[in-house]
């Protein structure tokens, strides 16, 4: 399981070292693609593999499975973790979660999530603030 929150430097050659725990999980192969709330999501190959099974089971008639799909699979590309442990991330990736120098990445169970860091920061404090109401809404739902 992916876990933790780690901040690290994203070279000039847009290689990105993963912490050593998240090497053992994900393996020599990963996917990166856009993600929700302006981060990049990166997932094992076998993950992803799941993920896209999935998209491919939605019906093309509605907008929403389409752009969804669209979104996910188009802005996608698979990447091998280097020998030192680094992913490069193609430049429009990079722009799509504005990624500068300093980059958070979170472990979301099945996922990693790459963060610029102030993007980060500000969602973590609004993400807190609701955590309350998160749990009751979980809670209603049998979920917590």
């Amino acid at each position: 399981m992916l876990i933790g929150e780690y901040l690290h430097t994203l070279d000039s050659k847009k290689r990105l070292s993963l912490p050593a725990k998240f090497r053992k999980e994900v393996g020599r192969k990963v996917v990166i693609t856009r993600g929700l709330d302006a981060c990049l999501f990166m997932f094992p190959l076998s993950a992803w593999k799941g993920i896209a099974e999935k998209l491919q089971k939605l019906p093309i008639g509605g907008a929403d499975t389409r752009g969804m799909s669209r979104f996910l699979l188009a802005g996608a590309v698979e990447t091998e973790v280097d020998g030192a442990g680094r992913i490069l991330i193609p430049e429009y990736l990079k722009e799509f979660a504005d990624l500068r120098s300093r980059v958070v990445l979170a472990g979301v169970s099945d996922r990693v999530e790459i963060w610029n860091e102030k993007t980060w920061e500000e969602y973590k404090r609004r993400i807190e603030k609701g955590a309350d109401q998160m749990a009751q809404t979980l809670g209603d739902m049998g979920i917590l």
